[in-house]
């Protein structure tokens, strides 16, 4: 069996692990899953509001974090997890500081988006996938963030850039490294 299914099958067990029932949510995420709770007719029902929440204060959704949102909101661990790794925007593993969303859809592909990837990822020194030594960028591809008519696309954190070019590319990079984040989208 290889990690990845011994590891689904661990998390959709009924009982949780002994290690992991110390791990529990700061009263600010707390406060913030019941406030979201209230919007919906179940608690299980603010699921990815809920995993969006940790994810905000923690960076990303590890196993024990995944265990104690699952018994915050009274569903089974193994269905937080198929909604955590079916939505592609909540992380499983650690990120850097800020996360890299490169559109690879076809229209991207056409508008020579593959080149903006790549050169990404050639300045960052990284593989999609991967985080640069300092944690400071995260580079991952995404099937589409919906904005074709302005391909290529891509994000970081929460900001949405398009018609790309590897100038632009390369002035953003250097913006976020000296901390100097464009308002709004470009």
């Amino acid at each position: 069996m290889q990690f990845k299914d011994r590891h689904r099958q661990d998390i959709a067990s009924s009982e949780e692990p002994d290690n992991l029932l110390d791990i529990h949510l700061s009263q600010d995420e707390l406060q913030e899953i019941n406030s979201e709770c209230m919007h919906y007719p179940e608690r299980r029902a603010a699921a990815i509001e809920a995993l969006k929440i940790v994810q905000h204060y923690r960076g990303w959704v590890s196993d024990p974090v995944l265990f104690a949102v699952a018994r915050e909101l009274g569903m089974p661990a193994g269905e937080l997890e198929g909604v955590a790794t079916f939505y592609n925007l909540i992380y499983r593993k650690p990120v850097g500081k800020h996360v890299i969303l490169v559109c690879d859809s076809v229209c991207c592909w056409l508008k020579e988006g593959h080149l903006i990837g790549a050169f990404i990822a050639d300045r960052l020194k990284i593989e999609p996938g991967q985080t640069t030594e300092d944690g400071l960028f995260t580079l991952l591809p995404t099937v589409c963030l919906g904005d074709c008519d302005h391909a290529p696309t891509m994000m970081i954190d929460h900001h949405h850039y398009q018609d790309l070019s590897c100038e632009m590319v390369d002035k953003l990079l250097q913006l976020y490294r000296d901390e100097e984040i464009p308002e709004g989208d470009m």
